[in-house]
């Protein structure tokens, strides 16, 4: 849940920001971008700092091959990603988007072991989402990504 609380505060603060003025953060979209970096730097955190780590690595589908190294990698592309949002137009033309579209095909990638950890989570420390919320959460922030690739 905290990464959607993330999403929606950060997102919903550069709004804010936004309407006084800044111009990095005008739109709807753009408030999403800087709210979705927020969400993927922290999850990306969890890839790396224990005991969070240790609970990723236990959810990932036992038929994956080194769940190790996708936690790292994807904790990698969660962070490229998050950098790829921020990005202003005027110094990588195209990056927010590419960025949003990486992102939306990183969490469709990463959704069966979303699932798994529904069903099996057998790490004290890994995700405990229960399916139907996780399904719901991952079409929000699928939508976001969605928004943001398609309308900055």
């Amino acid at each position: 849940m905290a990464p959607f609380i993330a999403l929606v505060a950060v997102g919903l603060i550069a709004r804010v920001v936004g309407l006084i003025g800044v111009d990095y953060v005008n739109s709807w979209p753009k408030a999403l971008a800087v709210g979705l970096a927020a969400m993927f730097v922290l999850t990306a955190s969890a890839h790396f700092k224990q005991p969070r780590r240790d609970g990723l690595i236990a959810i990932v589908p036992p038929r994956t091959p080194n769940a190790r190294l996708m936690v790292t990698i994807t904790g990698v592309l969660e962070l490229v990603g998050a950098a790829g949002l921020l990005t202003p137009p005027s110094w990588i033309p195209g990056a927010r988007i590419a960025a949003a579209w990486g992102l939306g095909v990183l969490m469709i990638g990463m959704f069966p072991a979303n699932m798994y950890a529904a069903r099996s989570a057998r790490h004290s420390h890994a995700p405990r989402t229960p399916l139907a919320l996780r399904t719901v959460l991952q079409i929000v922030f699928l939508s976001c990504a969605a928004v943001v690739a398609g309308f900055t």
